[in-house]
């Protein structure tokens, strides 16, 4: 099974844009992991957006 390129771009984006982290460091990620960090900066995200 191949991963969506333009889901794999949207997640390096999102994590570099957040944690300065470099696209290698990112692509090193296996892909739970990855997610795994996607879902923390998101949830984040929620809780500053509420004001939390």
């Amino acid at each position: 099974m191949t991963y969506a390129p333009e889901r794999l771009h949207a997640e390096v984006a999102y994590v570099a844009y957040h944690f300065h982290w470099t696209r290698e460091e990112i692509l090193d990620l296996d892909h739970h992991e990855r997610r795994r960090w996607v879902r923390e900066i998101a949830q984040i995200n929620t809780r500053m957006n509420e004001g939390g």
